[in-house]
């Protein structure tokens, strides 16, 4: 007989720290360089278009000896009949014996995992010496994104909050952002010491940073290529399905691009729309190669680049793997038999 694992979000929340995604995160890049970690094929499938779809991102970690999957669903009229739009859930299995180790929730994995991206992605391609960082969007993974770059970037000293569609939310969402920073930085033992502001103006903002977290469902092009000075770096998280884009496809005739997937980049990130139009004939690396010094990133201060962060499910599976050892250190999770 089998046992199972089952964490819920509260207590994957009690033990998953942004220290522990940042950590994850990295670790299932170099392992997909170096071929210690596999993606298998996504599936989606629309209920009905516009209404409900799933999809499933799955894959394998030789060093954590798992292989597993994240299914998301969407059912968009959930919220009419008291449920949530969006359902996470991850299963992790032995990638020795295919026996199941642990199911739980995704959400609580997903947005430290998110935010840990983008700023890995910051981490190694970013100037050293940049001070002003801006997130556009005020979503659920605005929190994370910013303190996840606090962390890996202490030198940042303002952080500016933007609203692309409706600037006045910016300064409505800021005192909420700014305390769910603060709960995570400090969670992995950092005090916050940017101090972070609501922007009135997206161009304005624009000209003036030195890194650019972009976290929106945006399908039209939100920041212009020439707001973007040399020597800017960016982050995107939003496209994550065909037709979505963030940034003017004109900025990656100047920029160079890197992502952690290319085949999810190019098909369905920011870099898909460049890409087809032909502006951007593919990634100049991507992250892993970066991060283990295989593929060189930032070669001058001048240079602009771009990070696409698609999300794989590697990232999904990294986090899973240490939030079950934690679990199991501190006798936590519920455990069913199969």
């Amino acid at each position: 007989m089998s046992e199972i694992k089952i964490l819920s979000a509260e207590q994957i929340e009690s033990v998953f720290t942004l220290q522990d995604a940042v950590e994850a995160v990295e670790q299932a890049y170099v392992q997909k360089h170096t071929g210690g970690g596999q993606l298998w094929p996504m599936v989606f499938h629309e209920f009905e278009h516009g209404v409900a779809d799933l999809d499933i991102k799955s894959g394998n970690l030789d060093a954590e000896n798992v292989f597993g999957l994240k299914l998301v669903s969407w059912f968009g009229e959930n919220p009419g009949k008291g449920h949530p739009a969006l359902y996470g859930t991850i299963l992790l299995f032995d990638q020795e014996t295919g026996e199941p180790r642990a199911l739980m929730n995704a959400g609580a994995i997903t947005d430290l995992r998110t935010g840990a991206a983008g700023a890995i992605g910051a981490k190694y391609l970013a100037r050293a010496d940049s001070k002003r960082l801006l997130m556009v969007g005020c979503g659920g993974l605005a929190p994370s994104l910013i303190a996840a770059t606090l962390y890996v970037m202490p030198g940042l000293e303002r952080v500016l909050i933007a609203s692309p569609r409706t600037p006045e939310k910016a300064a409505r969402k800021l005192a909420e952002i700014t305390d769910e920073v603060d709960r995570l930085l400090a969670a992995c033992g950092r005090k916050r010491t940017a101090a972070i502001e609501a922007a009135d103006c997206l161009e304005a903002a624009v000209r003036e940073s030195d890194v650019i977290l972009t976290a929106t469902p945006s399908y039209a092009p939100l920041i212009r290529a020439d707001w973007v000075r040399p020597g800017t770096h960016l982050s995107c998280v939003g496209a994550d399905m065909a037709g979505k884009e963030e940034l003017d496809a004109a900025l990656f005739a100047r920029a160079k691009a890197f992502g952690d997937d290319e085949t999810q980049c190019l098909s369905v990130g920011e870099c898909e729309i460049p890409h087809k139009s032909g502006i951007l004939a593919g990634l100049s690396a991507e992250i892993g190669a970066v991060i283990a010094g295989a593929a060189p990133g930032r070669t001058s201060a001048k240079e602009i680049t771009v990070f696409d962060s698609t999300g794989i499910a590697l990232q999904d599976l990294a986090s899973a793997s240490v939030i079950v050892k934690k679990a199991a250190s501190r006798a936590i999770g519920d455990t069913a038999a199969l």
